[in-house]
Protein backbone atom coordinates (compact mmCIF):
# COMPACT_ATOMS: atom_id res chain seq x y z
CA UNK A 1 0.00 0.00 0.00
CA UNK A 2 1.52 3.74 -0.77
CA UNK A 3 1.99 5.37 2.38
CA UNK A 4 -0.06 8.54 3.68
CA UNK A 5 2.75 10.88 3.81
CA UNK A 6 2.96 13.85 5.98
CA UNK A 7 4.02 17.15 5.00
CA UNK A 8 7.86 18.55 4.82
CA UNK A 9 6.80 21.37 7.14
CA UNK A 10 5.48 18.86 9.74
CA UNK A 11 9.06 16.92 9.58
CA UNK A 12 11.01 19.94 10.01
CA UNK A 13 9.06 21.41 12.83
CA UNK A 14 9.48 17.70 14.54
CA UNK A 15 13.33 18.36 14.14
CA UNK A 16 13.65 21.66 15.06
CA UNK A 17 11.61 20.59 18.17
CA UNK A 18 14.06 17.52 18.83
CA UNK A 19 17.07 19.81 18.30
CA UNK A 20 15.86 22.33 20.27
CA UNK A 21 14.46 19.50 23.71
CA UNK A 22 18.53 17.88 22.94
CA UNK A 23 20.14 21.28 23.08
CA UNK A 24 18.61 22.56 25.74
CA UNK A 25 19.46 18.80 27.70
CA UNK A 26 23.25 19.61 26.35
CA UNK A 27 23.48 23.33 27.39
CA UNK A 28 21.28 24.01 29.93
CA UNK A 29 21.70 28.03 29.77
CA UNK A 30 19.61 27.43 26.30
CA UNK A 31 16.75 27.28 28.21
CA UNK A 32 18.00 30.34 30.23
CA UNK A 33 18.28 32.05 27.13
CA UNK A 34 14.90 30.91 26.08
CA UNK A 35 13.15 32.20 29.06
CA UNK A 36 15.39 35.87 28.34
CA UNK A 37 14.05 36.21 24.75
CA UNK A 38 10.29 34.74 25.64
CA UNK A 39 9.82 37.62 28.66
CA UNK A 40 11.89 40.35 26.03
CA UNK A 41 9.36 39.44 23.34
CA UNK A 42 6.35 39.69 25.75
CA UNK A 43 7.53 43.21 26.98
CA UNK A 44 7.79 44.75 23.27
CA UNK A 45 4.99 43.47 21.54
CA UNK A 46 2.68 45.02 24.46
CA UNK A 47 4.95 47.85 24.60
CA UNK A 48 4.66 48.70 21.10
CA UNK A 49 0.90 47.95 19.41
CA UNK A 50 1.96 49.03 16.07
CA UNK A 51 4.85 46.46 15.91
CA UNK A 52 1.81 43.81 17.40
CA UNK A 53 -0.05 44.88 14.54
CA UNK A 54 2.37 44.61 11.67
CA UNK A 55 3.87 41.17 13.22
CA UNK A 56 0.03 40.09 12.79
CA UNK A 57 -0.46 41.14 9.26
CA UNK A 58 2.80 39.62 7.90
CA UNK A 59 1.68 36.42 9.40
CA UNK A 60 4.99 36.74 11.87
CA UNK A 61 3.77 36.64 15.22
CA UNK A 62 2.74 32.74 15.02
CA UNK A 63 6.28 31.55 13.68
CA UNK A 64 8.27 33.61 16.45
CA UNK A 65 7.65 31.32 19.31
CA UNK A 66 9.41 28.26 17.08
CA UNK A 67 11.42 30.43 15.04
CA UNK A 68 15.09 29.05 15.59
CA UNK A 69 18.43 29.04 13.28
CA UNK A 70 21.01 26.65 14.19
CA UNK A 71 24.86 26.04 13.31
CA UNK A 72 26.92 22.93 11.98
CA UNK A 73 30.13 22.42 10.53
CA UNK A 74 31.09 19.53 8.20
CA UNK A 75 34.59 18.31 7.17
CA UNK A 76 34.10 16.64 3.49
CA UNK A 77 32.06 17.22 0.64
CA UNK A 78 30.24 13.57 1.40
CA UNK A 79 29.22 15.20 4.72
CA UNK A 80 27.79 18.02 3.08
CA UNK A 81 26.10 16.39 -0.24
CA UNK A 82 24.27 13.87 2.57
CA UNK A 83 23.27 17.04 4.74
CA UNK A 84 21.49 18.36 1.74
CA UNK A 85 19.54 15.18 0.93
CA UNK A 86 18.58 15.36 4.56
CA UNK A 87 17.13 18.91 4.67
CA UNK A 88 15.39 18.27 1.11
CA UNK A 89 13.37 15.71 2.60
CA UNK A 90 12.26 19.11 5.63
CA UNK A 91 11.91 21.14 2.58
CA UNK A 92 14.82 23.21 3.36
CA UNK A 93 17.45 24.34 0.55
CA UNK A 94 20.30 25.77 0.03
CA UNK A 95 20.57 29.53 -0.10
CA UNK A 96 23.57 31.87 -0.46
CA UNK A 97 27.09 31.39 -0.52
CA UNK A 98 29.06 32.60 2.31
CA UNK A 99 32.85 32.57 2.54
CA UNK A 100 34.31 33.32 5.81
CA UNK A 101 38.20 33.03 5.11
CA UNK A 102 37.83 36.77 4.01
CA UNK A 103 37.93 36.95 8.26
CA UNK A 104 40.32 34.33 9.36
CA UNK A 105 37.83 31.31 9.48
CA UNK A 106 38.57 28.60 7.14
CA UNK A 107 35.40 27.10 6.24
CA UNK A 108 32.60 28.64 3.77
CA UNK A 109 29.14 28.23 3.78
CA UNK A 110 25.60 28.08 2.78
CA UNK A 111 22.22 28.26 4.82
CA UNK A 112 19.53 25.53 4.39
CA UNK A 113 16.18 27.02 4.94
CA UNK A 114 12.70 26.95 3.56
CA UNK A 115 11.63 29.35 0.70
CA UNK A 116 8.43 30.12 0.19
CA UNK A 117 5.57 32.31 1.90
CA UNK A 118 3.65 29.21 3.54
CA UNK A 119 6.76 27.26 4.72
CA UNK A 120 8.68 30.04 5.90
CA UNK A 121 4.87 31.18 7.77
CA UNK A 122 4.90 27.27 9.12
CA UNK A 123 8.45 27.48 10.51
CA UNK A 124 11.08 29.17 9.21
CA UNK A 125 14.21 26.90 10.94
CA UNK A 126 17.46 27.39 9.07
CA UNK A 127 20.80 25.53 9.59
CA UNK A 128 23.86 27.55 8.40
CA UNK A 129 26.62 24.89 7.74
CA UNK A 130 29.86 25.52 6.97
CA UNK A 131 32.29 23.24 4.84
CA UNK A 132 35.86 23.05 6.24
CA UNK A 133 38.71 24.59 4.11
CA UNK A 134 41.16 21.72 4.61
CA UNK A 135 43.06 23.50 1.27
CA UNK A 136 44.08 26.18 3.99
CA UNK A 137 45.91 24.45 6.32
CA UNK A 138 49.43 25.61 5.54
CA UNK A 139 51.25 22.34 6.86
CA UNK A 140 50.79 19.66 4.26
CA UNK A 141 51.45 16.87 6.79
CA UNK A 142 48.58 18.14 8.97
CA UNK A 143 46.57 18.76 6.01
CA UNK A 144 46.97 14.97 4.89
CA UNK A 145 46.58 13.79 8.43
CA UNK A 146 43.12 15.81 8.69
CA UNK A 147 42.01 14.29 5.60
CA UNK A 148 42.51 10.74 6.74
CA UNK A 149 40.87 11.89 10.15
CA UNK A 150 37.77 12.72 8.36
CA UNK A 151 37.99 10.30 5.46
CA UNK A 152 37.40 7.59 8.62
CA UNK A 153 34.46 8.60 10.05
CA UNK A 154 30.72 8.00 9.39
CA UNK A 155 28.59 11.23 10.84
CA UNK A 156 25.44 9.65 9.92
CA UNK A 157 23.95 5.98 11.43
CA UNK A 158 23.20 3.20 9.16
CA UNK A 159 19.50 3.87 9.75
CA UNK A 160 19.39 7.48 8.91
CA UNK A 161 21.54 6.90 5.44
CA UNK A 162 18.63 3.92 5.07
CA UNK A 163 15.85 6.52 5.70
CA UNK A 164 17.52 9.10 3.52
CA UNK A 165 16.86 6.73 0.79
CA UNK A 166 13.97 5.54 1.67
CA UNK A 167 12.50 9.09 1.45
CA UNK A 168 13.72 9.71 -1.41
CA UNK A 169 12.19 6.99 -2.99
CA UNK A 170 8.65 7.82 -2.17
CA UNK A 171 8.83 11.13 -2.22
CA UNK A 172 8.38 11.87 1.91
CA UNK A 173 7.52 10.00 4.76
CA UNK A 174 4.79 8.58 6.80
CA UNK A 175 4.30 9.82 10.45
CA UNK A 176 6.08 6.61 11.62
CA UNK A 177 8.97 6.81 9.50
CA UNK A 178 8.93 10.31 9.79
CA UNK A 179 9.30 9.89 13.61
CA UNK A 180 12.07 7.48 12.64
CA UNK A 181 14.12 9.75 10.40
CA UNK A 182 14.25 12.48 12.62
CA UNK A 183 15.34 10.36 15.66
CA UNK A 184 18.21 8.92 13.39
CA UNK A 185 19.32 12.39 11.79
CA UNK A 186 19.56 14.03 15.31
CA UNK A 187 22.07 11.90 15.96
CA UNK A 188 24.13 13.42 13.47
CA UNK A 189 23.79 16.82 15.68
CA UNK A 190 24.88 15.03 18.94
CA UNK A 191 27.64 16.45 21.31
CA UNK A 192 30.39 13.43 21.76
CA UNK A 193 32.83 14.17 24.26
CA UNK A 194 35.16 11.63 23.27
CA UNK A 195 37.56 12.67 20.81
CA UNK A 196 39.00 10.48 17.88
CA UNK A 197 41.92 11.22 17.94
CA UNK A 198 45.25 11.87 20.58
CA UNK A 199 45.47 14.75 22.53
CA UNK A 200 48.85 16.15 20.40
CA UNK A 201 46.86 15.80 17.30
CA UNK A 202 44.02 17.54 18.94
CA UNK A 203 46.72 20.35 20.13
CA UNK A 204 48.41 20.71 16.74
CA UNK A 205 44.92 21.19 14.80
CA UNK A 206 43.40 23.51 17.44
CA UNK A 207 46.44 25.81 16.74
CA UNK A 208 46.26 25.67 13.16
CA UNK A 209 43.07 26.97 14.06
CA UNK A 210 40.55 26.42 16.88
CA UNK A 211 37.62 25.81 14.52
CA UNK A 212 40.04 23.15 12.36
CA UNK A 213 40.22 21.16 15.57
CA UNK A 214 36.22 21.07 16.65
CA UNK A 215 35.59 19.88 12.94
CA UNK A 216 38.09 16.79 12.53
CA UNK A 217 38.39 15.70 16.24
CA UNK A 218 34.76 13.85 17.10
CA UNK A 219 32.69 11.28 15.67
CA UNK A 220 29.86 13.83 14.15
CA UNK A 221 30.00 17.75 13.68
CA UNK A 222 27.67 18.47 17.14
CA UNK A 223 25.35 21.63 16.47
CA UNK A 224 27.37 24.28 17.85
CA UNK A 225 24.43 26.50 18.69
CA UNK A 226 20.43 27.04 18.53
CA UNK A 227 18.87 31.22 17.70
CA UNK A 228 15.74 31.96 19.38
CA UNK A 229 14.57 35.36 17.83
CA UNK A 230 14.23 38.46 19.61
CA UNK A 231 12.19 41.33 18.56
CA UNK A 232 14.60 43.79 20.60
CA UNK A 233 18.07 42.39 21.18
CA UNK A 234 19.92 45.82 22.39
CA UNK A 235 17.48 44.82 25.66
CA UNK A 236 18.26 41.06 25.45
CA UNK A 237 22.01 42.19 25.50
CA UNK A 238 21.12 44.58 28.66
CA UNK A 239 19.27 41.41 30.29
CA UNK A 240 21.61 38.63 29.99
CA UNK A 241 23.57 39.37 32.79
CA UNK A 242 20.35 39.64 34.96
CA UNK A 243 19.90 35.85 33.97
CA UNK A 244 23.32 34.66 34.69
CA UNK A 245 24.53 34.77 31.05
CA UNK A 246 27.76 36.81 30.14
CA UNK A 247 27.80 38.44 26.66
CA UNK A 248 29.76 38.54 23.93
CA UNK A 249 31.50 42.36 23.95
CA UNK A 250 28.98 43.71 21.12
CA UNK A 251 26.23 43.15 19.09
CA UNK A 252 27.17 41.95 15.45
CA UNK A 253 25.42 43.62 12.35
CA UNK A 254 23.89 47.19 11.30
CA UNK A 255 22.80 49.36 14.67
CA UNK A 256 19.32 50.58 16.38
CA UNK A 257 17.26 51.53 13.95
CA UNK A 258 13.31 52.02 14.15
CA UNK A 259 13.14 49.89 10.88
CA UNK A 260 15.45 47.36 12.01
CA UNK A 261 17.14 45.74 8.46
CA UNK A 262 18.63 42.43 7.93
CA UNK A 263 20.42 40.70 10.99
CA UNK A 264 21.87 41.35 14.48
CA UNK A 265 23.50 38.77 16.42
CA UNK A 266 24.73 38.47 20.38
CA UNK A 267 25.54 35.18 21.97
CA UNK A 268 27.31 34.11 25.24
CA UNK A 269 30.45 32.86 25.56
CA UNK A 270 30.97 29.33 24.59
CA UNK A 271 30.91 26.52 26.73
CA UNK A 272 34.56 24.68 28.06
CA UNK A 273 33.72 21.34 28.34
CA UNK A 274 34.96 18.16 29.17
CA UNK A 275 36.88 15.72 26.44
CA UNK A 276 38.47 12.49 26.79
CA UNK A 277 41.18 11.53 24.18
CA UNK A 278 42.13 8.76 22.76
CA UNK A 279 44.87 7.21 24.74
CA UNK A 280 43.22 8.35 27.81
CA UNK A 281 44.13 12.15 28.09
CA UNK A 282 41.53 14.43 29.26
CA UNK A 283 41.50 17.90 28.32
CA UNK A 284 39.01 20.59 27.17
CA UNK A 285 37.52 21.69 24.44
CA UNK A 286 35.37 25.06 23.56
CA UNK A 287 32.90 25.55 20.56
CA UNK A 288 29.42 25.49 21.71
CA UNK A 289 27.36 28.54 22.69
CA UNK A 290 24.20 30.29 23.15
CA UNK A 291 22.70 33.28 20.05
CA UNK A 292 20.13 35.56 20.09
CA UNK A 293 19.39 36.88 16.66
CA UNK A 294 16.89 39.82 16.02
CA UNK A 295 15.59 40.24 12.04
CA UNK A 296 14.68 43.02 10.03
CA UNK A 297 13.65 43.83 6.56
CA UNK A 298 15.66 42.16 3.84
CA UNK A 299 17.23 44.69 1.20
CA UNK A 300 17.34 44.91 -2.20
CA UNK A 301 21.04 44.50 -3.94
CA UNK A 302 20.98 48.09 -3.86
CA UNK A 303 19.74 48.19 -0.28
CA UNK A 304 22.65 45.57 0.55
CA UNK A 305 24.84 47.78 -2.07
CA UNK A 306 24.48 50.92 0.57
CA UNK A 307 24.77 48.76 3.68
CA UNK A 308 27.89 47.07 2.75
CA UNK A 309 29.47 50.33 1.61
CA UNK A 310 28.52 52.19 5.14
CA UNK A 311 29.47 48.64 7.25
CA UNK A 312 32.96 49.27 5.59
CA UNK A 313 33.33 52.61 7.07
CA UNK A 314 32.12 51.69 10.23
CA UNK A 315 34.67 48.88 10.16
CA UNK A 316 37.87 51.43 9.68
CA UNK A 317 36.94 53.34 13.21
CA UNK A 318 38.80 52.41 16.10
CA UNK A 319 37.41 49.71 18.19
CA UNK A 320 34.87 50.81 20.51
CA UNK A 321 35.56 50.19 24.23
CA UNK A 322 31.94 48.93 24.66
CA UNK A 323 28.87 47.67 22.98
CA UNK A 324 27.33 50.83 23.82
CA UNK A 325 30.03 52.98 22.09
CA UNK A 326 30.16 50.74 19.23
CA UNK A 327 26.53 51.12 18.31
CA UNK A 328 26.86 54.69 18.32
CA UNK A 329 29.11 54.95 16.03
CA UNK A 330 27.33 52.45 13.81
CA UNK A 331 24.41 54.80 14.42
CA UNK A 332 26.43 57.97 13.29
CA UNK A 333 27.56 55.66 10.04
CA UNK A 334 24.35 54.12 9.44
CA UNK A 335 22.56 57.57 9.62
CA UNK A 336 22.72 58.13 5.90
CA UNK A 337 20.68 54.92 5.10
CA UNK A 338 16.91 56.22 5.59
CA UNK A 339 14.71 54.35 8.56
CA UNK A 340 11.53 54.32 7.53
CA UNK A 341 9.96 52.00 5.65
CA UNK A 342 8.34 54.05 3.10
CA UNK A 343 11.38 55.68 2.17
CA UNK A 344 13.10 52.48 1.74
CA UNK A 345 10.03 51.05 0.11
CA UNK A 346 9.89 54.35 -2.55
CA UNK A 347 13.34 54.26 -3.05
CA UNK A 348 13.81 50.82 -3.65
CA UNK A 349 16.06 49.35 -0.78
CA UNK A 350 13.86 46.92 0.58
CA UNK A 351 11.83 44.17 -0.33
CA UNK A 352 8.04 44.29 1.14
CA UNK A 353 4.72 42.19 0.65
CA UNK A 354 1.69 43.95 -0.54
CA UNK A 355 -1.55 43.22 0.06
CA UNK A 356 -5.28 45.02 -0.83
CA UNK A 357 -7.04 46.21 2.87
CA UNK A 358 -10.09 46.03 4.13
CA UNK A 359 -10.72 49.33 2.75
CA UNK A 360 -9.46 48.36 -0.48
CA UNK A 361 -11.87 45.69 -1.06
CA UNK A 362 -14.84 47.70 0.32
CA UNK A 363 -13.97 50.40 -2.09
CA UNK A 364 -13.82 47.58 -4.82
CA UNK A 365 -17.13 46.17 -3.61
CA UNK A 366 -18.88 49.98 -3.76
CA UNK A 367 -17.37 50.29 -7.22
CA UNK A 368 -15.07 53.32 -6.68
CA UNK A 369 -12.31 54.30 -8.93
CA UNK A 370 -9.14 52.99 -7.67
CA UNK A 371 -5.91 54.70 -8.44
CA UNK A 372 -3.51 53.56 -10.98
CA UNK A 373 -0.22 53.19 -9.23
CA UNK A 374 1.14 51.49 -6.07
CA UNK A 375 2.16 54.50 -4.55
CA UNK A 376 -1.35 55.80 -5.42
CA UNK A 377 -3.03 52.78 -3.77
CA UNK A 378 -1.14 52.89 -0.71
CA UNK A 379 -1.38 56.67 -0.62
CA UNK A 380 -5.12 56.31 -0.79
CA UNK A 381 -5.54 53.13 1.92
CA UNK A 382 -6.40 50.68 -0.76
CA UNK A 383 -2.84 48.67 -0.42
CA UNK A 384 -1.04 47.83 2.39
CA UNK A 385 3.00 47.07 2.25
CA UNK A 386 4.77 44.99 4.69
CA UNK A 387 8.45 44.45 5.20
CA UNK A 388 9.62 40.87 4.20
CA UNK A 389 11.90 39.41 7.37
CA UNK A 390 15.46 38.94 6.04
CA UNK A 391 15.82 35.04 6.41
CA UNK A 392 19.27 34.98 5.55
CA UNK A 393 22.88 35.48 7.17
CA UNK A 394 25.70 38.12 7.03
CA UNK A 395 29.50 36.73 6.45
CA UNK A 396 30.66 39.43 8.53
CA UNK A 397 28.00 39.24 11.71
CA UNK A 398 28.93 35.11 11.00
CA UNK A 399 32.51 35.65 11.25
CA UNK A 400 32.43 37.76 14.38
CA UNK A 401 29.76 34.97 16.11
CA UNK A 402 32.33 32.52 15.18
CA UNK A 403 35.48 34.34 16.48
CA UNK A 404 34.29 35.89 19.71
CA UNK A 405 33.61 32.18 20.73
CA UNK A 406 36.63 30.83 19.48
CA UNK A 407 39.15 32.58 22.04
CA UNK A 408 40.78 35.86 21.55
CA UNK A 409 43.06 35.42 18.76
CA UNK A 410 42.41 36.83 16.02
CA UNK A 411 43.45 35.54 12.26
CA UNK A 412 44.26 37.05 9.50
CA UNK A 413 41.98 36.68 6.01
CA UNK A 414 43.12 33.73 3.98
CA UNK A 415 44.16 35.37 0.68
CA UNK A 416 42.42 34.73 -2.54
CA UNK A 417 40.74 31.88 -1.04
CA UNK A 418 36.82 32.55 -2.19
CA UNK A 419 35.67 29.49 -4.23
CA UNK A 420 32.07 29.27 -4.72
CA UNK A 421 32.55 26.73 -7.79
CA UNK A 422 34.65 24.33 -5.44
CA UNK A 423 31.76 24.47 -2.78
CA UNK A 424 29.09 23.57 -4.76
CA UNK A 425 30.46 21.24 -6.48
CA UNK A 426 30.84 19.58 -2.97
CA UNK A 427 27.01 20.34 -2.15
CA UNK A 428 26.19 19.06 -5.66
CA UNK A 429 24.06 21.98 -6.67
CA UNK A 430 23.96 25.73 -7.07
CA UNK A 431 22.98 27.72 -3.83
CA UNK A 432 20.19 29.62 -4.19
CA UNK A 433 20.33 33.31 -4.95
CA UNK A 434 18.35 35.07 -2.08
CA UNK A 435 17.91 38.25 -3.95
CA UNK A 436 15.76 36.11 -6.66
CA UNK A 437 13.64 34.66 -3.77
CA UNK A 438 13.07 37.86 -1.70
CA UNK A 439 11.92 39.46 -5.78
CA UNK A 440 10.07 36.70 -6.26
CA UNK A 441 7.71 36.71 -2.77
CA UNK A 442 7.36 40.51 -3.71
CA UNK A 443 6.44 39.95 -6.98
CA UNK A 444 4.13 36.77 -6.09
CA UNK A 445 2.10 39.67 -3.55
CA UNK A 446 2.02 41.97 -6.62
CA UNK A 447 0.32 39.75 -9.25
CA UNK A 448 -1.87 38.50 -6.13
CA UNK A 449 -3.00 42.18 -5.92
CA UNK A 450 -3.30 43.07 -9.77
CA UNK A 451 -5.48 40.43 -9.84
CA UNK A 452 -7.63 40.79 -6.92
CA UNK A 453 -7.69 44.97 -8.26
CA UNK A 454 -8.16 43.93 -11.93
CA UNK A 455 -5.19 45.96 -12.77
Amino acid sequence: MTPTLISQDAIRTAFSEAMSTMYRQEVPQYATLLELVADINRRTLAADPELAERLAAGSETERLDVERHGAIRVGTAEELATLKRVFALMGMFPVGYYDLSQAGVPVHSTAFRPVDDAALARNPFRVFTSLLRLELIDDDDLRRQAASILAQRDIFTPQARELIALGERQGGFDREQADRFVSEVLETFRWHQDATVDHDTYQALHDAHRLIADVVCFRGPHINHLTPRTLDIDAAQAAMPDYGIAPKAVIEGPPPRRCPILLRQTSFKALEESVRFAGRDEGHHTARFGEIEQRGVALTPEGRERYDALLARARELPTAPDNATHQHQLGEVFASLPDDYETLRREGLAYFRYAVTETGRERLAAGETRPETIDSLIDQGWLAATPITYEDFLPVSAAGIFQSNLGDAQHQAYANASNRGAFELALGRPVLDEFVLYAGLETDSLTRVRQQLGI
